[in-house]
């Protein structure tokens, strides 16, 4: 079916302070064509300013945005915070997947109770994750 080879997202955001993990991320969600364009960054504050510099521009906005949430200065859940605020029509929020690399009870009742975060997921990204939020 031809529509089982397109991605099934334009635009992935990974925010990740971790080169490997980022990279890892970015191979897969293309590899499996989660994501056919994936915007990278190395910070919350610098993927903020993206979403603030574009948020008129919807066809440059991600669909879908995956976050560390132990990151310096900005952590995942302030940088949600902030993207709260955002003044975006109810179309362009996207859905938000929190990434960790702990299993923290706290993160998750947490991230479980934000109804800005679709999920929350130990990392590293897996094909099978993946696989599984393609429906959601």
């Amino acid at each position: 079916m031809i529509a089982d080879l397109e991605p099934k997202y334009d635009r992935v955001m990974i925010i990740d302070d971790n080169v490997i993990d980022l990279y890892i991320s970015k191979r897969l969600i293309i590899k499996s064509k989660f994501g056919k364009n994936v915007l990278e960054f190395f910070s919350a504050e610098k993927a903020l300013k993206y979403l603030q510099d574009y948020q008129e521009e919807q066809f440059l906005l991600p669909q879908v945005i995956f976050i560390d949430i132990y990151m310096p200065i900005m952590s995942g859940f302030e940088f949600l915070e902030a993207y709260e605020k955002m003044p975006f029509t109810p179309n362009t929020k996207c859905k938000v997947y929190v990434l960790s690399s702990t299993i923290d009870e706290n993160d998750i009742e947490r991230s479980n109770k934000d109804r800005n975060i679709t999920a929350f997921q130990v990392k590293p990204i897996t094909k099978e994750f993946l696989e599984s939020i393609k429906g959601r």
